[in-house]
């Protein structure tokens, strides 16, 4: 994985780690806004400093700053998009990643607090209706980004702390429908299938067949990208390798409960 370092006030660079060891790293969640979000050509080239993305970056480098963490991770500049098996391998293993951040921002451009509101918890009255219906709880690919990271910091478009995901889980809740125990929970394994299904079902992506896809890590499974297979193909092809998995276990199992036999000496 590529991480992101800031070296000076614009000046951004791409360090490669292995992704088994990389050093700590803060990561954002975000929506994208088409035709705005920092590439990364235009990173690498120290370009794109005029697009309404670059405050996400400027915000991410010192966000991540204040909390004792030099490098950061954004999908949108982090991820060659240009090469289809970075890309592939990337969106495999995307749940990971979050998982293993040390800090996960949820930066969620449709919420405004005024700069005059220090304390954002004493004036919850206004930010709490926009955050209830921000974009952000609406797209497929935020799902996992909710659920994967232990950590994930809720913060508004000025950059401001709104909160973290244990102190407005019930509000998370109510929003999403997941339960809460999910919320709290790094392992999703003990809800079923049709329940972890059912949190995306009113979630929208810009490619159909990311609906799908955006699920990969909260199943625990890995496929190949085919897009232009459509929705309904690529969710075939992710529940016959589930129950593949799940036959695999219950094998594991059978094999765990076997007696075992010993040889005298």
């Amino acid at each position: 994985m590529r991480l992101l370092q800031r070296l000076q006030d614009d000046v951004f660079e791409l360090t490669s780690f292995d992704d088994e060891r990389p050093l700590p790293y803060a990561i954002l969640s975000h929506t994208w806004i088409e035709g705005q979000e920092i590439t990364y050509n235009e990173v690498v080239a120290g370009e794109g400093k005029n697009k309404k993305g670059y405050d996400k970056l400027r915000f991410c480098a010192e966000q991540a700053a204040k909390d004792g963490h030099q490098y950061f991770w954004i999908d949108a500049c982090c991820i060659n998009k240009a090469d289809p098996v970075e890309l592939s391998t990337a969106i495999n293993s995307m749940y990971r990643w979050y998982q293993r951040a040390a800090k996960c921002y949820a930066y969620l451009s449709d919420v405004s607090v005024p700069e005059e509101v220090v304390d954002t918890q004493a004036f919850r009255i206004v930010w709490e209706e926009a955050f209830r219906r921000s974009w952000w709880f609406t797209r497929g690919w935020t799902l996992q980004e909710l659920l994967a990271p232990p950590h994930v910091e809720f913060f508004s478009r000025e950059g401001k702390r709104l909160g973290s995901k244990i102190s407005l889980e019930q509000e998370i809740h109510e929003i999403t429908r997941i339960p809460i125990s999910a919320l709290r929970s790094l392992s999703l394994h003990e809800f079923s299938v049709e329940v972890r299904t059912s949190w995306a079902a009113r979630r929208r992506t810009t490619v159909k067949e990311d609906k799908v896809y955006c699920l990969l890590g909260i199943f625990g499974v890995f496929l190949p990208l085919i897009y232009g297979e459509g929705e309904d193909h690529a969710m075939l092809r992710l529940r016959e390798e589930i129950q593949k998995r799940q036959q695999r276990q219950a094998v594991a199992n059978v094999q765990d409960l076997r007696p075992k036999h010993y040889t005298q000496r």
